[in-house]
């Protein structure tokens, strides 16, 4: 089997729908071409889809996950600024470590890792944060932390959201949930490559935007027509735009909206109820306990005792040419993390990957 072949049921990248590799072998356009500014204005318009926002500025950043949640911090905190940051995996200690590097006062509200923070700890750990941050699905350990009550709660704090594991696998509300700045990646159940983040931001977080940033290239203020109404000029970048990455994005975006997002959502959460139901079958624990905290596009099962982790994962690899992910942070060696995500979340695949993975640990 060819490596491109192989299936990936980790945490990073999915295996891309057939249409995003289509787009990627097709001719490059020039990214001041006007027919790629029209690409890039759909594709901000099949973003606003999936967030479920109106938000004018919505688009992808260039680079990973992490530029988003880069741009996130570096436009809208200044130095001395209160942040209170959930922090219940290794995402949540990222956003400690960023906010720390733009001179935010950092306020940690930990949980246990394969726990769901409480919402009302983050409302009360500070009476005046200029903004509360959190992962809604936590990449490091499956769990999903309920959103809608900082949302309501938040008063005059920005409310900033990691969406990269979550987007386009499980409902998303940026609006609903009176979400501030949320960012996502392309990876995880967009399915495609890695190499953008979507970002969505809220007018009321435009207000309160940092005019001049420390960064030049993540400067949202340099973005001519999404900050400042410019007439003609809504789609501008200040550098060169990652224009097969856009072309890609918006091919995987458009296939999720023509298979409908309650469908896909659907989809999604199918496939990780029989996937752990599946490892509950083969005697696996799972690190989440509560089953209404799981998230079905990342499943975190503990690795059994006395069972080599790094063994297993690479024989099912070598003979099975089936990926599943390592632990991260704190948790590494300590459990498996598989992924059901973007094309790859489909019942064939979850069987293929619990029938391997029972042969390899006999059981």
């Amino acid at each position: 089997m060819r490596i491109s072949d192989r299936l990936l049921m980790g945490p990073g990248p999915s295996n891309p729908y057939p249409e995003v590799t289509m787009a990627l072998g097709r001719p490059i356009l020039g990214h001041l071409d006007p027919r790629f500014l029209e690409l890039l204005d759909e594709t901000n318009d099949r973003l606003r889809q999936l967030f479920g926002t109106s938000n004018r500025l919505t688009l992808p950043v260039s680079g990973t996950g992490s530029a988003g949640m880069e741009a996130s911090f570096v436009n809208f905190v200044r130095p001395g600024d209160t942040v209170v940051v959930g922090v219940n995996g290794l995402f949540g200690e990222r956003m400690c470590d960023v906010a720390v590097r733009h001179g935010a006062k950092v306020v940690r509200v930990d949980a246990e890792w394969g726990k769901p923070i409480e919402p009302a700890r983050l409302l009360e750990a500070h009476p005046h944060p200029a903004l509360i941050a959190v992962v809604h699905a936590e990449t490091s350990t499956g769990v999903r932390n309920e959103i809608a009550p900082l949302g309501e709660g938040k008063a005059d704090a920005l409310l900033l959201v990691d969406m990269v594991t979550s987007l386009g696998g499980i409902d998303v509300a940026v609006d609903r949930w009176s979400v501030d700045i949320a960012y996502s990646g392309t990876q995880k159940c967009l399915g495609v490559p890695p190499g953008l983040a979507p970002l969505t931001v809220s007018a009321r977080a435009l207000g309160r935007r940092v005019e001049r940033p420390s960064s030049w290239y993540l400067d949202l203020g340099l973005l001519a027509g999404y900050v400042n109404d410019t007439a003609g000029r809504g789609r501008v970048y200040h550098h060169t735009a990652p224009v097969a990455m856009v072309a890609a994005l918006h091919a995987g975006l458009g296939a999720l909206i023509e298979e409908g997002l309650d469908q896909a959502r659907a989809r999604h959460a199918s496939c990780g109820t029989l996937l752990q139901e599946g490892l509950a079958e083969l005697g696996l624990e799972l690190l989440v306990s509560a089953e209404q905290h799981r998230l079905p596009q990342l499943t975190t099962v503990l690795v059994p005792a006395g069972v080599d982790d790094a063994a297993v994962r690479r024989e099912l690899l070598s003979t099975y040419d089936i990926e599943i992910g390592a632990g991260a942070g704190r948790l590494a060696g300590k459990v498996w993390r598989i992924g059901c995500m973007g094309h790859t979340a489909r019942r064939r695949n979850v069987l293929a990957l619990l029938a391997a993975l029972g042969e390899v640990l006999g059981r």
